[in-house]
């Protein structure tokens, strides 16, 4: 493992061989601690790419603060909607408002989602329901970010300041706060000696299993700490737990001699371990954001003015503190280091519209965690998005299923070309598996039809063959030709190259 990790910093082919075997993750994190920042770099970032990582890059915004009036925190929720960044709800701050609204915290949530369609991001929640703090905790200025490293635990006592009591009487709700959501986070960090910081691992275990109870999506908060035994500790209890994304914290959290080197390397560990293939960060100061997305960081977490993720993500010691309003500087910051692609970076509502499709078009009993070959279907982005109003409002023409059904009618001839070779274009083979001679798939990028050509192979038992992403000659050679894309500029310039092309949107 060790040399093929070193030979994935520069050669993407080793990073698949890497993605198909089972990883050890003292072994990554050994191996990984002894590359440079700039090999880290570019290890991280060839794991930022179809099939092997998510290739997306968002925003994840938090809109609430416990002093925050309705009118602004609902205005905050529809204007992050309007430019489709997920909504982190943290919920002590939705009860705080709530109960000075004279209201339950669960019903501002309900607000909440009647008026997005964005997912939502459930944090600081306990096994009875939303944490609640006391006003000393809920209005910190941000001291730890203030002052900066090294982090000596919280100076207000912040985990042990909860008022549990409070916390029991929402008991009654606590499954509704989860069903509104898309994904809920748990914190690690107290079983990486932050007692101070974090519920004890106990119960975030019971909101994992919570979690899970109602498939939702499930993320992890680590601290980078020293850089190296607190990963470990981090990276082997949320496999041992079973999460899907990695959310890493530096800031005054990270205490490595080589701060930014520590940040870096710690992504793109991340990215190699993450079984949703997501790795974000909730808090880090401007130079690790950057040295981050450069090593393949998939989200940073920020927020709205009063919101604490306002100024966790983007600042520096010293400018790091309550008020600050955070989500411009991170855009900013994602424009200046993460180049633009098949998506914008950082996506907008258009972009989830178009995964939502292809969710909808594969169908949700075949994407993440399902697998195809040496891995799943999509990332964790694919199992979140099914409980979103999103998800529910875009239509398709055209099931998988339904071109299933066509190829048992006879339909569609022997040889089928697939347009485009990503997770979509798998569950299709995979589904005409036994009613075609050949599948032929194409795409513009040669080493992402050579990866799908190779991970079908490796399961399906059908004559199987790339085309050099010459869509022509793939759609001049089949019987027919499906268009695997839901990204409309992308499916209506095929169907207007191949008329009779088959597309679902």
């Amino acid at each position: 493992m060790e040399d093929l990790i070193k030979e994935a910093i520069h050669n993407p082919n080793a990073a698949w061989e890497l993605a198909k075997t089972d990883k050890d993750p003292i072994r990554v994190v050994d191996t990984i601690s002894e590359l440079s920042m700039e090999e880290a770099i570019k290890l991280g970032h060839n794991f930022k790419r179809f099939p092997i990582g998510c290739d997306l890059t968002e925003i994840l915004v938090g809109t609430c603060a416990s002093d925050l009036e309705e009118i602004d925190f609902l205005g905050n929720c529809i204007l992050a909607d309007m430019i489709g960044a997920s909504i982190h709800a943290c919920a002590y701050a939705f009860s705080d408002m709530a109960e000075s609204y004279g209201m339950k915290g669960v019903e501002l949530m309900r607000k909440v989602r009647k008026i997005t369609e964005v997912p939502i991001d459930l944090d600081h929640f306990g096994e009875n329901g939303p944490m609640r703090f006391p006003e000393d905790i809920t209005h910190c200025i941000g001291q730890c970010y203030m002052e900066g490293p090294p982090f000596k635990g919280c100076p207000r006592n912040r985990i042990h300041s909860r008022l549990l009591d409070k916390e029991k009487e929402t008991l009654p709700e606590r499954d509704e706060w989860i069903k509104l959501s898309t994904s809920v986070a748990i914190n690690l960090t107290s079983a990486q000696g932050a007692e101070s910081h974090a519920a004890p691992i106990k119960e975030a275990k019971k909101v994992a299993k919570l979690a899970r109870e109602h498939k939702r999506g499930l993320e992890a908060i680590m601290f980078i700490g020293d850089g190296y035994d607190d990963l470990i500790t981090a990276f082997e209890t949320a496999l041992e737990i079973g999460v899907d994304v990695f959310v890493l914290e530096g800031g005054p959290f990270n205490l490595a001699k080589d701060r930014l080197g520590a940040f870096a390397r710690a992504v793109a560990m991340a990215r190699i371990l993450a079984p949703g293939k997501i790795v974000a960060t909730n808090g880090a100061y401007e130079d690790e954001c950057r040295a981050g997305l450069r090593a393949g960081l998939n989200a940073i977490i920020t927020g709205f003015p009063r919101n604490h993720h306002g100024y966790m993500c983007g600042y520096s010691p010293g400018t790091a503190r309550r008020g600050n309003f955070g989500l411009p500087r991170i855009i900013k910051i994602i424009k200046d280091e993460v180049p633009g692609g098949l998506t914008r970076a950082p996506i907008q509502k258009s972009e989830l519209e178009a995964l939502a499709l292809a969710v909808k078009v594969a169908g949700e009993d075949n994407v993440y965690p399902e697998s195809i070959g040496y891995t799943p279907v999509g990332d964790a982005h694919w199992a979140c998005l099914p409980h979103t109003p999103l998800y529910r409002r875009v239509k398709i023409q055209k099931t998988v299923n339904d071109i299933k059904r066509m190829a048992s009618e006879g339909l569609l001839g022997d040889k089928i070309a697939i347009l485009g070779a990503r997770f979509l274009s798998w569950v299709i083979s995979k589904e005409l598996v036994d009613y075609a001679d050949e599948i032929i798939i194409s795409d513009t990028d040669n080493w992402v039809e050579n990866v799908t050509v190779d991970n079908l192979r490796s399961q399906l038992k059908v004559d199987i063959h790339g085309a050099n992403g010459d869509d022509k000659k793939a759609y001049e050679y089949a019987d027919t030709t499906i268009i695997s894309s839901t990204i409309p500029s992308i499916v209506n310039r095929l169907s207007r190259d191949f008329k009779d092309a088959i597309s679902f949107i």
